[in-house]
């Protein structure tokens, strides 16, 4: 009798054990429909494998850096939220409410070098990155059958005996400074010069000798090669390729919905290297990851429940979900065969990530103007326009 109590006793004891042991995780996500599935799937799954709980809750994307600053010190914020993107990623660190990661991750090999680097804040991994978008040129196979050509002169060429007549051989939003990056750092360009994952926001390369010759560039494609039309945006382009009559459009993912909608036999390709740049074409790369609590209570629990998102077999499910690009490398092997993976895929990791400091909103609104100015007119005096939009820069900084 004594040894069936015992045994009982001990059974008491294991399970009080285990159940005071199991963490009890809350993540905040802006995700909706087929990719709150997703989550919800993968929330279902750990709790299987750990004995974890996870309550999954829906705060709306625009809402989650403030309360996440503010809830956080006041230990009412989440465990992780799923996802956030780099360019808050700045302020939430220096905020002091998100947790480095880097003590967690053993390995990051799987993912895709720039968008580990985008997670990165003054050396530091900030987050575990889910997905990614940049730019590419989007091409009209039936148009273009053999493809976006590899060099400038042969671009030109194909994209100059594609237009009149009412069809375009190339289009972008000129006037769009993130669209135009790739342009801008191919000459030498760059937002803030960044070393190591640290970025310098004293030294801001948009008025160099590099910034100076990709606006000119802009400026060749509407005046001297007369490529992209006055008043021709993001819209207007997009609406001529999936009606048929563009050859080569710069876009992102965001578009690939409606092209495919209009059942346009597609490839996706990176722009060429300008002539006379001193780099690649590297557009901006925009990158989502998940972000741990500083203040949280259940942090190994927290990450490893991160490191399962961003799995490769996780990744692959997330694509399927919503058409997200991955950023997790074995992901786009098993994946490879999706245009849209394999095209942007390249684009992204041939990217530059925008910068993650707070800084990054003194700079959008005078380098836009810059960008817009220097293509309203031929050959405009493009020291003078990039100058005034670095100084107005600097002094919004200070």
């Amino acid at each position: 009798m004594k040894k069936v109590f015992k045994s009982a006793l001990t059974i008491v004891s294991l399970s009080l054990l285990s159940s005071a042991s199991a963490a009890s995780l809350t993540v905040w996500t802006h995700f909706g429909d087929s990719e709150l599935t997703w989550l919800k799937a993968q929330a279902a799954a750990y709790t299987k494998t750990s004995g974890n709980a996870v309550q999954i809750v829906s705060v709306p994307f625009d809402q989650l850096p403030d309360k996440m600053i503010q809830s956080a010190p006041k230990g009412q914020g989440p465990d992780l939220v799923v996802t956030l993107p780099q360019d808050r990623l700045g302020q939430l660190a220096a905020a002091g409410v998100i947790e480095p990661m880097d003590k967690y991750v053993t390995s990051k090999s799987d993912l895709d070098k720039t968008a580990v680097s985008a997670m990165t804040y003054q050396g530091k991994l900030f987050g575990l990155p889910m997905f990614a978008e940049s730019v590419a040129v989007v091409y009209n196979k039936k148009i273009l059958p053999n493809g976006v050509p590899s060099t400038w002169d042969g671009f030109i060429k194909a994209a100059q005996a594609n237009t009149g007549s009412g069809k375009f051989g190339f289009l972008v939003d000129l006037s769009n400074a993130y669209m135009n990056y790739g342009i801008f750092s191919a000459y030498g360009g760059y937002v803030f010069k960044t070393t190591g994952g640290t970025v310098n926001v004293k030294d801001v390369g948009l008025s160099n000798a590099g910034s100076d010759k990709a606006a000119a560039m802009l400026n060749d494609l509407r005046y001297k090669y007369n490529l992209v039309p006055e008043g021709v945006d993001g819209g207007v382009a997009k609406d001529a390729f999936v009606q048929g009559r563009l050859a080569m459009l710069l876009t992102g993912p965001w578009d690939m919905a409606d092209i495919k909608k209009a059942n346009i036999d597609y490839g996706i390709a990176a722009l060429p290297t300008p002539t006379g740049a001193t780099g690649k074409w590297s557009p901006f790369v925009g990158v989502q990851g998940v972000m741990m609590n500083a203040y949280g209570k259940n942090k190994v629990a927290a990450a490893q429940f991160a490191k399962a998102l961003v799995s490769g077999d996780a990744q692959v499910a997330f694509n399927k979900a919503g058409g997200r690009i991955p950023v997790s490398l074995s992901a786009r092997v098993k994946l490879k065969s999706d245009p849209v993976v394999a095209g942007f895929g390249k684009s992204i990791s041939a990217g530059t990530p925008m910068p993650n400091v707070p800084q990054m909103s003194a700079v959008w609104g005078p380098w836009s103007n810059a960008v817009a100015q220097s293509v309203q007119k031929a050959n405009p005096n493009y020291t003078s326009i990039l100058d005034g939009a670095v100084k107005e820069i600097n002094g919004n900084i200070k």
